[in-house]
């Protein structure tokens, strides 16, 4: 019972923050004004993730890593793909589409980006570490806060459903 209470409360965080974001709250600015930090082209961006906070101290925890490679468009849809250890030394990977919000609270530095989509990688006896997972494939939705450094670096937060949070280093080029 507490398995199928953790699951839903995963799935219900994932849909609300999905919600959230995408009913365009008034701190997510259509209008995006211009400013060099803000990319307006298309382009690639390649993700290094080398620390994940856990927000339990599970002992079967072992160190996890992840290198992604996304492509944006002009239009602030992306879609991507990443390779990564989880959480229990297990390779896995990850495909995904997703949007950003540039110029929060009136930050052009600042960003929120949210994807959706599949991953592979949660297996016996791990399975159960992750909502909704068959046979290793399970869905994903991953909220993402940035800062840009510079127009082609960043530095990002990543919340990891209930488990934890990423912290990773993007460049576009």
């Amino acid at each position: 019972m507490t398995y199928i209470l953790n699951r839903l409360r995963a799935a219900g965080l994932a849909l609300g923050l999905f919600a959230a974001i995408f009913s365009a709250p008034a701190w997510a600015q259509q209008q995006q004004p211009s400013s060099p930090l803000i990319p307006t082209e298309a382009g690639w961006e390649l993700t290094v993730a080398p620390y994940v906070y856990h927000f339990s101290n599970d002992p079967q925890h072992k160190y996890a890593w992840l290198i992604g490679l996304e492509r944006h468009r002009a239009d602030n849809w992306l879609w991507g793909a990443a390779y990564f250890s989880n959480s229990f030394g297990q390779e896995s990977g990850t495909a995904y589409v997703g949007y950003i919000w540039n110029n929060l609270l009136n930050q052009p530095a600042l960003y929120v980006k949210l994807v959706a989509g599949v991953m592979y990688g949660y297996v016996a006896p791990y399975e159960d570490k992750v909502p909704f997972n068959h046979n290793g494939w399970s869905p994903i939705v991953v909220p993402t806060a940035g800062w840009r450094l510079t127009p082609s670096d960043a530095v990002q937060v990543s919340l990891l459903g209930t488990a934890g949070l990423m912290f990773s280093y993007s460049r576009r080029f």
